[in-house]
């Protein structure tokens, strides 16, 4: 089976406390009745801090899409070098030795995509496949995990990159009091992160250490439900992008998640009581609750998750190989053990990846 080899992860320079973020938003939003209701949102968000793009003071102004687009391409592709370079150097191998590259993102615009200019930049094969996929939001992450499980079926000789960037501060709309817009300034924070999965027939670089277990991807599942396209979107505007949320997330995910898990578990002959690891992303605190409430399970269970969150926001896509990242990174996981990654997205969708570490 496919092998996870590392995950690289990056953030940009300007980090935001969230007490900042709040003082900010009511110098912004103003001290009417509408923002003061909204207040307790930052407060119950779970989220200490968080990484911008740019500093903090950049959005007292408005800018045209043209200058925020300009400013996500200069910066996804600095992002995506960063975590390239690390996460090859990880595995044991050089950035040139990349078969197939996923580039996965939903917070900007750029043809060719940024996997495109990044060859520009470092050493990297001139025959790769380039895979971009755009549009899945948070769920794009486990989506770009489970294509390359996918592709690496067929090829079992390749070796893939994942690369997710995600700036949704860049989304930010300073004259939108919308009910959403207050409650994404209160979540969503900018990162990276890269992951390198080995087709089963690539041999182990011997310069890797051999005294941890390395997880395995032994099978996806998608899922789209009907009627749902408005849970969550972008709109596109001649100012930028809008995000659109329902406030039926977290029902969403409590009503449909156990059974979803269950016919995927039961497609590879296992129970919800064999996962030993949940790496689930973390879509904000009233998510990850829906998810312990509709499997059952202690919020203990979602620790990984729910420090993420609380240390760099809701970054969509990128964000939930942060969390497997802190998965690779303890020593608690045995050979034998099965994990379970999810994410919800646009569509309304869902992503699951099953791992077992060998």
């Amino acid at each position: 089976m496919p092998k996870i080899m590392g995950v690289a992860t990056a953030t940009p320079p300007h980090v935001v406390s969230q007490d900042k973020v709040i003082d900010f938003a009511k110098s912004l939003f103003g001290e009417g009745k509408h923002f003061s209701h909204l207040l307790p949102v930052y407060e119950n968000a779970s989220v200490e801090t968080r990484y911008f793009s740019p500093p903090l003071d950049w959005f007292l102004e408005s800018h045209p899409f043209t200058e925020v687009n300009d400013l996500y391409i200069k910066t996804a592709i600095e992002l995506s070098e960063k975590v390239t370079t690390e996460v090859a150097k990880k595995s044991g191998i050089r950035t040139e030795d990349f078969d197939v590259v996923f580039f996965v993102s939903t917070t900007g615009l750029s043809t060719p995509s940024i996997d495109a200019r990044l060859f520009n930049r470092i050493p990297m094969n001139p025959h790769i496949k380039r895979i971009p996929i755009w549009g899945l939001g948070c769920a794009g992450g486990a989506s770009g995990m489970a294509r390359a499980h996918d592709y690496l079926k067929a090829y079992p000789k390749h070796r893939a990159l994942i690369i997710t960037v995600e700036l949704c501060s860049l989304a930010f709309q300073r004259n939108d009091l919308s009910t959403t817009n207050v409650i994404s300034t209160a979540i969503f924070g900018d990162g990276a992160a890269a992951c390198v999965v080995f087709g089963d027939e690539v041999p182990i670089p011997p310069e890797i250490k051999s005294d941890r277990a390395i997880p395995s991807t032994i099978s996806s599942f998608s899922t789209i439900y009907p009627n749902t396209l408005e849970v969550m979107s972008w709109r596109v505007t001649t100012e930028g992008f809008i995000v659109q949320l329902s406030r039926d997330i977290p029902s969403i995910v409590t009503s449909k998640v156990k059974g979803n898990i269950s016919e995927f578990l039961s497609g590879n002959e296992l129970t919800q009581e064999q996962i030993a690891h949940f790496i689930f992303h973390p879509g904000g605190m009233k998510v990850l609750t829906a998810y312990a409430e509709g499997l059952g399970l202690s919020m203990e269970r979602l620790q990984n998750s729910q420090n993420t969150l609380r240390n760099f926001g809701n970054m969509s896509s990128v964000t939930i190989f942060f969390v497997l990242k802190l998965f690779l990174e303890q020593t608690k996981n045995k050979s034998g053990e099965y994990g379970l990654m999810g994410a919800l997205g646009p569509g309304f969708s869902s992503e699951l990846v099953l791992l077992q570490w060998n």
